[in-house]
């Protein structure tokens, strides 16, 4: 079953200080104000991830095809995500590990004492 924007909002809500906004005119979850998932309603569509430039390039040689790139992401820490691809448990990790990225010290740091 496929995987909508529904689901991503329940999964990014359920980490600390989580909100839903906008971002580029398109819905968004951001924490403390920093977008760290993002909609995306360009032509290749996707989810918006953020993740060292490493993950992307491991996640893109995996052949995996529910992850992309466009050329305006080259370079930057972003991958992007096919929800109608995706495994459901391989999208939490990077629901988490975006939202790691943008949180700040203090936040990570009551998430991983709180052991969720």
């Amino acid at each position: 079953m496929a995987i909508t924007w529904e689901d991503v909002v329940a999964l990014g809500t359920a980490l600390p200080s989580v909100e839903e906004s906008t971002w580029y005119n398109t819905p968004s979850l951001k924490v403390a104000g920093k977008g760290f998932a993002r909609l995306r309603s360009e032509a290749e569509g996707g989810l918006v991830l953020m993740c060292s430039i490493e993950e992307k390039e491991a996640l893109l040689a995996s052949g995996d095809a529910a992850f992309y790139t466009t050329p305006h992401y080259d370079g930057y820490g972003a991958i992007l995500v096919d929800l109608d691809r995706i495994d459901r448990e391989q999208l939490v990790e990077l629901i988490e590990e975006s939202w790691r990225i943008k949180a700040s010290k203090k936040l990570v740091r009551e998430l991983d004492e709180s052991g969720t």
